[in-house]
């Protein structure tokens, strides 16, 4: 792990040990609870330093400073790459899976091989290049924060977009994240096809309303709990008679090794293959 205020220097140091070119990988939406996983990679020129005084982490930008930022980074990048998970991959395998394989993918996306690739929080295993995660890299990290204004720049588009259809969630203001209004209009209307029916705060909703996801879900560990915490029923009846799908496919318990502190029970796959998985 690498930690401090390197925003530019950390690029400039590898650039000149011959690791260059850097590329930058950060994503948008994994605490979202509707909507796309976004990730993106940025290989940034670092003469550019002085042309891209407004870049930092993406969270601490206006939306307009965003727009702006975002073009200036499309027209002079070296090479960039972004990648849409769809809600549906996220339910299937978890947010915690496709984290890391869209890190993967989209570090794979870029036309110009990496020298070696800076992740934002995290190691990611198997990315095309030597790698390093930096702590709070988007803000520490000139091409990490690239990366990052690009994919939350592309997300809230796509969430902007379903406000169309979907008027009554908010998705314009809120973006899919777990806001007072969102919750409430969530527990309002029910979750629709944009939520992430994986999601412990979808999934309960989801039983109140009487409705089942029509493809298969990848349970939170926090929703196993919970069902396994409802009062005369067992946890796989629970979320059976909660979760099952349109095709009456099967709900299979998670592993021994599957973590309480995972974020979702996908998290273990790596160690045991385990987790709630409807297939």
């Amino acid at each position: 792990m690498v930690r401090g205020d390197l925003f530019w220097g950390l690029q400039g140091a590898l650039d000149r040990r011959g690791l260059g070119p850097v590329a930058g990988v950060d994503e948008a939406g994994a605490g979202a609870c509707a909507g796309p996983l976004v990730v993106a990679a940025c290989v940034l020129k670092q003469s550019d330093a002085a042309k891209l005084t407004e870049l930092t982490d993406s969270k601490m930008m206006t939306a307009k400073a965003r727009d702006r930022v975002y073009d200036l980074v499309l027209a002079r990048a070296v090479d960039y790459s972004v990648i849409v998970i769809p809600t549906e991959e996220v339910d299937l395998y978890g947010i915690r899976v496709m984290n890391l394989e869209g890190m993967r993918r989209a570090a794979a996306a870029l036309r110009v091989q990496p020298g070696y690739i800076l992740t934002d929080g995290f190691r990611v295993p198997g990315l095309t290049a030597p790698n390093a995660a930096v702590i709070k890299g988007d803000r520490s990290v000139a091409c990490i924060a690239a990366a990052s204004v690009l994919a939350k720049v592309t997300r809230d588009r796509i969430m902007a977009g379903y406000h169309d259809d979907f008027p009554h969630y908010g998705f314009d203001v809120h973006k899919g994240y777990s806001t007072s209004d969102h919750l409430a209009a969530l527990r309002e209307h029910g979750p629709s096809d944009v939520h992430r029916w994986s999601y412990t705060n979808v999934a309960t909703v989801a039983v109140k309303h009487g409705l089942r996801p029509a493809r298969p879900v990848l349970l939170t560990y926090a929703a196993l709990e919970k069902a396994m915490e409802t009062p005369g029923a067992g946890h796989a009846a629970v979320l059976d008679e909660a979760l099952e799908p349109q095709l009456s496919l099967p709900l299979h318990a998670p592993a021994a090794g599957v973590g309480h502190n995972e974020r979702s029970a996908g998290g273990a796959a790596a160690r045991s293959r385990g987790g709630a998985r409807i297939s």
